[in-house]
C-alpha cells in the first residue's frame, strides 16, 4: 500500500468502500496518449541501447584491426551488414538513429557520433606557461579521464578550469588554442573566485560535509559570515562554467556535469535552454539528509541539482540519501524512479564507476613492471606483503589502519618477522593545518610501531609520503598478499579495483572498509570491516594471512570478474545511454501535461457568452500558497485559509454580474467558507460537497436522509490515538467527515503511521461502513456536482442555456472528474489519434451525462432527489441515455467545445485541458474576466 499524500479523510458514501489513490494521473480527452501506438518500456530502451553500444564497439574494433587501405573503403551500410547482427529490427534502429541526419540524408557512421560535453572542475591536462603566448600541456591520468577516453561512440569535448590563473587576454587565447588540440575548452577563473569557490566552499564546506566530517567549528560567527561570501563565489563560478557551455553547445549535445564543484550548474544550464540534455554525477558520498540539512544553502543546492534530467551516484545508498534529502528538506515526492516536483521527474540512479582494467592487466607484461616485481620479491623474500595506497587524507583511515596492524602484531608474535605493511601515503593539501597535523600523527605512530617491533635488519612498516609511477604501482599490486583499504568514508575507492586487476596470478586477499563505495561491488569477494573497530580489523588481517588457497581463489575470481566487466568505459557509456533514454521518457511524459491556459482566448469567449458558470476551488487556488515544509506559520495558515486580498475586488465584480454564476468548491468546513465569502453573491459547497448554500440563504445538506453516522466515534478514537503518537499531526472533526493531517510530521514516520492507521481502519471501525477513504491535502467530491448544479438551476430558475464554463482548482487526482464532467463529447467518427487538442468548431450537447439529467430536472431540488445518485457512473450513464432525448438535453445546456475551459492550478499531471502555474495566475485571469464584462 503506497501512502503518498499527507491527509486522510473519512467521509460517508452510499457506494461500496473504496481506497482512492492520488498517483498515476491519466491524460484527458484532449492530451492523453492512450490511443497512440505502444511505446517501448524503459528496460526495452536500455537493452536496445546496450546492444547498440556492443554493435558500435564491434565496428570500431574491426576498423582498428583493418589495414588503412581497407579502412578507406570501409562502407558502413548497416542495412546490408548482416555479418554483424541478424536482428533486423536492431539494424533498422542503428540505421535510423546513427546513419541518418535530421533531414533523412544518409551519413557516414563514423561522423554521426553524438557530441558529449564533459564539464568538470579541472581539465584533464596540466598547463605550464612558457613566455607570453606559449603553453606546455601534459595530459593527466585519473579515473574519470581514463573512463571518458575509452568511450569511442561519442564525440567528446572537455570543459573545465586549467588550474592556472591567466589574467591577460593574450595568454587566454594562446591557452585556448593549445587546449583545442586536446579537445579541451578552458574556463577562466580569477584568483579571488578560485580561493572562495574552490578552496573555500568546495574544499572547506562541501567536501568535509559530504564525508561526514561536519562544518568548521573554530569560530562559528566568522564561519557563518564566510558561508555566504563563499557560496556567492560558488554560484559565480558555476555561472562562468555555464557561460562557456552555452557558448560551445550545439543542439543535440549531451552535457555531463561532474561532482560537488558544479552542483549549481544544471540549474544555470536549464534556465538558458530547457531542452538541453543535462546529467550530473557525484564522485563522493552523498550524506544522510540529517547531515546535508546542516548546510545553510541546502535548498538551493538540491533544487539546482534537480534541474538535471539524470542524477547519478556510485551506490544505491548515496542515491537513497539524496532522495531522502529532497523529500525531507524540500518536501518533494520520492518515487522508485527519482524525485518528482509538480510533474517534472528527475531520474535518480546508481552507476558504480570502474577502471580501465585492461590497462593494468597488460601493464603486468611490460619489462619495466617485471623488473620492479623482481626487485620487490627479492626485497621482501620470506615475508607476507600487506599494502595500503591512499591519499594522506582524514577520510582514508590511515591511523586506524596502522593501529589495527599494531594490535595484530601484539596478539600474534609469531607473525612479527613474517609480515610487512607497505603504506603509500600521497601528500595532499600540505598547506592546510589539519592535514599537517594528520601527517605528524601518522609519522609518530609509524615510528613508535617500528621502534617497538622492528630490528636492525627489518621494520614491520614501510611508510612513503609520495606517489608512485604507474609501473611501480602495478608491480607493487602484483606482489602484494593482502591489500588493506580502511576508508572512514569514501565515494568509491578505485585502489581496490586496481589491486584486484593486478592479482590474477597471486590471488591476494582484499580487506575493504564497509564505508567505501567499492564495498557495494566487491563486498562478496572481499573481507568487509569497520575501520573504527581496531580489534575487528586486526582479526581480519590474521584471517586474510591464514586464508586457504581455495578460498582466496574463489574470492578473487568473484571480484576479478566484476572488475573486468564493469569498466570505466562501460560506466560512462551506461550513464550517457540512460540520459538519452531519460530524455525520451521526459518527452513522452510531457504529452500528458496540459498546455498553459490561453488567458486571452478564455476571456474573449467569456465576454461573448450569455450564461456563464465559474467553478473555483479554494485552497491553493484562491488562497496564498503555504510553505510545504512547515516553517513559520504555514501549518496555521493551512488550517485557517484566507482569501487572497488581491482577489476580493475582481471576485466581487464577477459575483455581481447577472450573467455569471460563481461556485466555490472546498473540502473546508462551513465556517471557513462563511468567514471568507459571506459578503459575496455566490454559491458555496463545503465539506466535499456535503453542504451547499447561496450566500443569501441557509446551509442545506446534500446527504441522504438515512445516512448512518454511527462510525464517527470509533474512527475518532483511532485518529486521536495516531495524533498522540505522531508529532505535529492533528485531526479535525467535521459534521460529515473526519480528517487526520500528518503533512508537517516527519515524512517517513508520517507515512508509516498513515499506513498503520489505514490498515487498522479497514480491518476494524469501517470494515462494514459505507465510507470513502480519501488520501490527499484536500477533497472535493466531484460526484456531488450533479446534485449541486441541480440545486443552482432550480434556485435561479435558469431559462437561458449555460454556454460558458470555467473550472479552476488544485483538486485531488480522485476529484479531477470534475474537469471531465462538462467535457463535450466529440463525434465518434473522428479517430482518437487525430483529435485536436482543443476543437474550435464542434458544437455538442451533453447527452447521456449526469449534467443533462440535472438540467432536465430543473423543477425539482436535487437535494430531494439525491437518493437516485447512489449508483456508479456507468449505470447512471446508461440510464440517462435511455431517458433523455437530444432536444431535452440541449434545452438547458448549450456548450461548445471551445467555450469550456478546465484548468488545474500548480499541477502538471492532470485531467484538465489547461494549467496555471500558481494562484498568482488565477488572480491575473479573474481580473481579466472581471474587466471584460
Amino acid at each position: 500500500m503506497s501512502i503518498s499524500s499527507q491527509e486522510i479523510c473519512i467521509l460517508p458514501n452510499k457506494n461500496n468502500l473504496a481506497l482512492l489513490q492520488t498517483n498515476g494521473m491519466p491524460g484527458n480527452l484532449f492530451n492523453n496518449c492512450s490511443n497512440l501506438p505502444a511505446t517501448p518500456t524503459r528496460l526495452e530502451r536500455l537493452l536496445r541501447e546496450r546492444e547498440l553500444r556492443k554493435y558500435s564497439k564491434c565496428l570500431n574494433d574491426c576498423e582498428a584491426e583493418l589495414p588503412s587501405s581497407t579502412q578507406d573503403c570501409f562502407s558502413p551500410d548497416l542495412e546490408t551488414s548482416t555479418c554483424w547482427f541478424n536482428d533486423e529490427e536492431l539494424l533498422e534502429t542503428v540505421s535510423a538513429s546513427r546513419s541518418l541526419n535530421d533531414d533523412g540524408e544518409r551519413l557516414d557512421f563514423r561522423t554521426s557520433k553524438q557530441r558529449l560535453l564533459v564539464v568538470a572542475n579541472r581539465l584533464p591536462v596540466s598547463a605550464v606557461r612558457h613566455g607570453e603566448d606559449s603553453w606546455q600541456l601534459e595530459m593527466s591520468v585519473g579515473g574519470l579521464v581514463t573512463a571518458l577516453l575509452g568511450v569511442k561512440e561519442f564525440d567528446t569535448r572537455w570543459i573545465g578550469w586549467a588550474g592556472v590563473n591567466v589574467p591577460d587576454e593574450i595568454g587566454q587565447k594562446a591557452l585556448a588554442k593549445a587546449l583545442d588540440e586536446k579537445r579541451c575548452i578552458p574556463v577562466f577563473l580569477d584568483e579571488e573566485v578560485v580561493h572562495q569557490y574552490y578552496n573555500g566552499y568546495c574544499n572547506n564546506i562541501l567536501w568535509p560535509l559530504f564525508h561526514y566530517i561536519g562544518l568548521p567549528q573554530e569560530d562559528r560567527l566568522a564561519t557563518t559570515r564566510s558561508f555566504q561570501s563563499q557560496f556567492d563565489a560558488y554560484k559565480k563560478a558555476n555561472q562562468l562554467f555555464a557561460d562557456v557551455v552555452n557558448e560551445h553547445y550545439e543542439e543535440g549535445d549531451v552535457v555531463w556535469c561532474h561532482d560537488y564543484h558544479l552542483m549549481f550548474l544544471p540549474k544555470c544550464l536549464k534556465e538558458r535552454n530547457s531542452k538541453m540534455k543535462v546529467g550530473w554525477f557525484l564522485h563522493t558520498p552523498f550524506p544522510s539528509s540529517e547531515i546535508h540539512r546542516m548546510l545553510p544553502s541546502r535548498l538551493e543546492l538540491l533544487r539546482s541539482v534537480l534541474a538535471a534530467d539524470l542524477v547519478g551516484f556510485h551506490t544505491y545508498d548515496y542515491a537513497r540519501h539524496f532522495v531522502s534529502a529532497c523529500t525531507r528538506i524540500l518536501g518533494l515526492e520520492g518515487t522508485p524512479e527519482g524525485v518528482e516536483d509538480q510533474g517534472k521527474l528527475t531520474r535518480i540512479a546508481a552507476f558504480p564507476v570502474g577502471i580501465d582494467s585492461e590497462r593494468f592487466i597488460k601493464a603486468l607484461e611490460l619489462p619495466e613492471v617485471q623488473d620492479h616485481m623482481k626487485v620487490l620479491k627479492q626485497r621482501f623474500a620470506g615475508r607476507k606483503v600487506m599494502l595500503g595506497v591512499d591519499r594522506l587524507d582524514m577520510i582514508k583511515g590511515i591511523p586506524q589502519k596502522i593501529l589495527a596492524f599494531e594490535k595484530f602484531l601484539e596478539e600474534n608474535p609469531n607473525w612479527r618477522n613474517k609480515v610487512v605493511l607497505l603504506q603509500i601515503a600521497v601528500p595532499t593539501r600540505t598547506d592546510v593545518p589539519e592535514y599537517q597535523k594528520l601527517t605528524s600523527q601518522v609519522h609518530e605512530i609509524v615510528g613508535r610501531i617500528n621502534g617497538r617491533f622492528g630490528s636492525l635488519t627489518a621494520v614491520p612498516i614501510h611508510h612513503l609520503d609520495r606517489s608512485l609511477d604507474f609501473h611501480e604501482l602495478c608491480a607493487l599490486y602484483a606482489v602484494t598478499d593482502v591489500a588493506l583499504v580502511t576508508s572512514l568514508r569514501d565515494g568509491m575507492n578505485l585502489v581496490s579495483y586496481e589491486y584486484v586487476a593486478c592479482q590474477e596470478s597471486k590471488k591476494g586477499v582484499l580487506i575493504l572498509s564497509e564505508f567505501a563505495g567499492a564495498a557495494q561491488s566487491l563486498g562478496a569477494g572481499a573481507i568487509l570491516v569497520n575501520p573504527w573497530n581496531v580489534t575487528e580489523v586486526a582479526s581480519s588481517i590474521g584471517y586474510a594471512l591464514n586464508m586457504p588457497a581455495d578460498e582466496r581463489e574463489k574470492r578473487h575470481h568473484h571480484n576479478f570478474k566484476h572488475v573486468i566487466s564493469h569498466t570505466a568505459q562501460e560506466w560512462a557509456s551506461t550513464f550517457v545511454s540512460e540520459l538519452n533514454v531519460t530524455i525520451v521518457e521526459a518527452q513522452l511524459r510531457t504529452r500528458q501535461i496540459p498546455p498553459p491556459l490561453p488567458i486571452e482566448v478564455a476571456v474573449d469567449r467569456y465576454s461573448c457568452s450569455n450564461n456563464c458558470l465559474l467553478i473555483l476551488g479554494f485552497n491553493a487556488t484562491l488562497t496564498e500558497p503555504v510553505d510545504t515544509l512547515g516553517r513559520k506559520d504555514s501549518q496555521i495558515n493551512e488550517w485557517q485559509p484566507k482569501l487572497r486580498p488581491d482577489l476580493r475586488e475582481p471576485l466581487r465584480k464577477l459575483c455581481d454580474d447577472p450573467k455569471t454564476t460563481v461556485l466555490v468548491l472546498s473540502g473546508s468546513a462551513r465556517n471557513v467558507l462563511d468567514d471568507n465569502f459571506s459578503d459575496y453573491n455566490l454559491w458555496l459547497a463545503a465539506e466535499n460537497g456535503m453542504f451547499l448554500r447561496v450566500t443569501t440563504g441557509d446551509w442545506m445538506t446534500t446527504m441522504p436522509e438515512n445516512l448512518s453516522m454511527e462510525w464517527v466515534d470509533s474512527v475518532k478514537n483511532v485518529f486521536e490515538y495516531f495524533t498522540d503518537r505522531t508529532p505535529r499531526s492533528q485531526f479535525e472533526v467535521r459534521e460529515t467527515s473526519l480528517i487526520w493531517n500528518y503533512k508537517y510530521s516527519d515524512v517517513e514516520f508520517g507515512r508509516l503511521q498513515a499506513r498503520d492507521l489505514l490498515q487498522h481502519l479497514w480491518t476494524g471501525p469501517i470494515s462494514n461502513a459505507s465510507l470513502d477513504v480519501v488520501q490527499g491535502r484536500r477533497s472535493v467530491e466531484s460526484a456531488a456536482i450533479d446534485r449541486i448544479l441541480g440545486e443552482i438551476v432550480h434556485n435561479k430558475g435558469m431559462k437561458e442555456p449555460i454556454d460558458y464554463v470555467l473550472c479552476i482548482g488544485h483538486f485531488l487526482t480522485k476529484d479531477e472528474d470534475i474537469y471531465t464532467f462538462f467535457e463535450p463529447e466529440l463525434p465518434s467518427e473522428v479517430p482518437a489519434s487525430v483529435r485536436p487538442q482543443v476543437p474550435t468548431q464542434v458544437r455538442t450537447s451533453i447527452v447521456g451525462s449526469r449534467a443533462a439529467l440535472l438540467m432536465k430536472q430543473n423543477s425539482t431540488s436535487a437535494v430531494e432527489q439525491n437518493k437516485s445518485y447512489a449508483i456508479d457512473g456507468d449505470t447512471l450513464h446508461s440510464m440517462v441515455t435511455d431517458r433523455i432525448s437530444l432536444q431535452e438535453g440541449s434545452s438547458v445546456l448549450d456548450l461548445q467545445a471551445n467555450d469550456y475551459f478546465s484548468c488545474s492550478v500548480a499541477r502538471k499531471r492532470s485531467n484538465s485541458r489547461y494549467r496555471l502555474q500558481s494562484s498568482d495566475e488565477v488572480v491575473t485571469l479573474l481580473r481579466e474576466l472581471a474587466d471584460h464584462r
